[in-house]
């Protein structure tokens, strides 16, 4: 699963050098290597793809840098660094997955993202799954308590004992700043004349479905705007334990995509004839696959200005991946996840108790 933790990753690791080649691992070798993936090779491309950091993607890479494809980096692909985080990467053998690049003195380390990791997102995911009618899932799962790095809900709805560690659930422990969203903006503002093009949402769980419809939204215009939701107004829409990112979470997703040129923090859920000339914007589009049509009629309040102003487009989805079917995966394969984040937890948990070590972020 692609996170924002993975896109400040990459964006420290453009920081090392100028141009950033990311290896994509396919889909066996993950499931040889860690469990089943959230995504398909074909959906992380697309993901990683979209990182505005990225320069290329080699695909098919092992997840073991054995010697031979080290020395086939180096010299093929002219690579002259291979970048990891703080975090230890293990095989299955647990042997360290970059030893030899270390060896060779050609690795270099960057900080890892706090307070997200994809076991800790699945967790998010299991407690949400519990107690949402939008996810329709009528029983606790196991899962759920094998994710247990946070503090425990404080709502009668978390299902969660303070006197049982086993089941607290988990809470993001993303630590925001203002020099991250700087870190993550593009710092751009859409010329006079340009064409601005408006797109809302939620945007939770950051998936191709969105790359693809962002996609299509800034082919409408010169600058894309995306207006992000506030938690409380997902949460009033889509019931309790959603958004499964917080705000800040979601705006950092989008903005590492490529396609985006500003986020709006907080928009508003109806857009009005005042947001629109704030923005200057000139066309508002939403996607024809959306989370809340699924449950019922559209709200046609929500797009009742531009409509009035024959400023409102509805552009047909290239992808029907949602946020919602993203967690039916983790839901429905709920042992295979299990088994293979059991010790991930663990690890984590490990890192932030022990072995956690300041290392100065690019």
């Amino acid at each position: 699963m692609m996170h924002y933790g993975h896109a400040n990753a990459l964006r420290q690791a453009k920081a090392v050098g100028d141009e950033l080649v990311v290896g994509l691992i396919n889909d066996a070798e993950i499931m040889r290597c860690k469990g089943p993936p959230v995504m398909n090779e074909e959906e992380r491309h697309t993901l990683v793809e979209a990182v505005k950091w990225v320069d290329e993607i080699l695909t098919g890479v092992p997840y073991d840098l054995n010697p031979e494809f080290v020395n086939e980096l180096f010299t093929k692909h002219r690579i002259d660094y291979i970048i990891h985080g703080d975090d230890p990467c293990l095989l299955p053998d647990g042997s360290d997955a970059y030893a030899h690049a270390k060896k060779l003195g050609r690795f270099k380390m960057v900080k890892r993202t706090e307070g997200v990791s994809t076991t800790d997102i699945v967790g998010r995911m299991l407690t949400c799954s519990r107690v949402n009618h939008f996810i329709n899932e009528d029983e606790p799962h196991p899962l759920a308590k094998s994710f247990s790095m946070g503090t425990p809900r404080e709502d009668s709805n978390a299902e969660a004992s303070t006197s049982d560690a086993s089941t607290r659930t988990t809470l993001s422990k993303f630590l925001p700043t203002s020099r991250r969203l700087v870190q993550f903006s593009n710092g751009r503002v859409a010329p006079e004349g340009a064409r601005i093009v408006y797109i809302d949402g939620a945007f939770d769980c950051f998936h191709p479905g969105h790359v693809k419809i962002l996609k299509a939204a800034k082919a409408q215009g010169d600058f894309l705007l995306v207006g992000l939701h506030t938690d409380e107004d997902v949460q009033a829409r889509r019931g309790p334990h959603l958004p499964i990112m917080n705000l800040h979470e979601r705006s950092l997703s989008v903005l590492s995509c490529k396609y985006v040129d500003e986020v709006v923090i907080g928009s508003p859920c109806v857009i009005t004839e005042d947001l629109m000339k704030t923005f200057n914007i000139s066309v508002v589009v939403r996607g024809s696959v959306t989370e809340t049509s699924m449950l019922g009629p559209v709200e046609e309040e929500r797009y009742e200005v531009p409509r009035r102003m024959g400023l409102f487009t509805e552009l047909h989805s290239p992808s029907d991946v949602t946020a919602r079917n993203i967690i039916h995966r983790i839901v429905d394969k709920r042992a295979a996840f299990e088994a293979r984040n059991a010790k991930k937890v663990k690890g984590e948990e490990a890192y932030y108790t022990g072995a956690k070590q300041y290392v100065q972020e690019l």
